[in-house]
């Protein structure tokens, strides 16, 4: 009897084990970048980096989907190419300055599903005033997939130096039009419009765009040319590296330092 007991516990104990196992599955591991990718900071750590994507204010509101901590994540060829691109505006007294580069797919479903709820609009005000949000997807402000997410797209202005202190955003506070003379105030040379200006303003050689705006973007445009980007038309920030080493993938590994060691 001890012997069949003992047998009877060592059954049990592995029936116990077995149905643990069943019930709670490890979760499947993130994916990590291919080696081509490189942290911007550990190639060209003078250009400036404010992450809107990982914080609150961008035409969401929110912190997107994938944004784990806040940095640029590029290419190797993406990355050099803005190394030499910010030597060059150094020496003129400038530093680039990036908003968004890498953006996980997960990043990318997350602005499809935000733009699908149209009771959403709390941050109209300042980043599409003009644009009836169920409008978005018609006028390709939002789409399904992202140059981003192959990895040499970057967004991107300049920043005149010594860089002044720019101001934290404030989540609820009132917003002012991305168009407006007196916008959210940006640390960065004057482009006509803010960052992520959904507004026909944004569009690179709007002719209503004069004087040292326009002068600001095409310094933008002309330097970046320089080193094999092409920019959108539809926005003067949005740059893609001529090509680029991914050109029909889209990735979505997070935007960590952990997804470039790969454990």
């Amino acid at each position: 009897m001890p012997r069949i007991f003992r047998g009877a516990c060592a059954l049990a104990a592995t029936a116990v084990i077995t149905l643990t196992t069943f019930a709670a599955p490890a979760q499947a591991a993130e994916p990590t970048a291919p080696k081509e990718f490189v942290a911007l900071s550990d190639v060209a750590p003078t250009i400036i980096q404010e992450m809107r994507y990982r914080g609150r204010h961008n035409f969401v509101g929110t912190r997107i989907d994938g944004y784990v901590q806040p940095m640029c994540i590029l290419t190797r060829p993406a990355a050099e190419a803005l190394r030499t691109a910010q030597r060059r505006l150094l020496r003129s007294g400038y530093t680039l300055k990036v908003y968004d580069c890498y953006r996980p797919q997960r990043a990318v479903d997350h602005f499809v599903r935000w733009a699908k709820d149209l009771a959403d609009e709390k941050m109209k005000a300042e980043f599409y005033p003009n644009v009836p949000k169920d409008r978005l997807f018609a006028d390709g402000y939002i789409a399904e997939k992202s140059g981003h997410s192959r990895g040499s797209t970057v967004d991107l202005t300049i920043v005149k130096l010594p860089a002044r202190p720019q101001r934290p955003y404030v989540p609820g506070e009132p917003l002012v039009a991305c168009f407006a003379p007196n916008r959210f105030p940006d640390n960065t040379v004057d482009m006509g419009t803010g960052y992520d200006c959904f507004d026909t303003l944004s569009h690179t050689d709007n002719p209503l765009i004069t004087g040292k705006a326009r002068e600001n973007r095409q310094l933008l445009k002309n330097t970046l040319a320089a080193v094999g980007f092409r920019n959108l038309p539809e926005e003067w920030w949005h740059y893609t590296l001529n090509g680029e080493p991914f050109p029909s993938t889209f990735f979505d590994f997070p935007v960590s330092r952990r997804a470039l060691s790969g454990c």
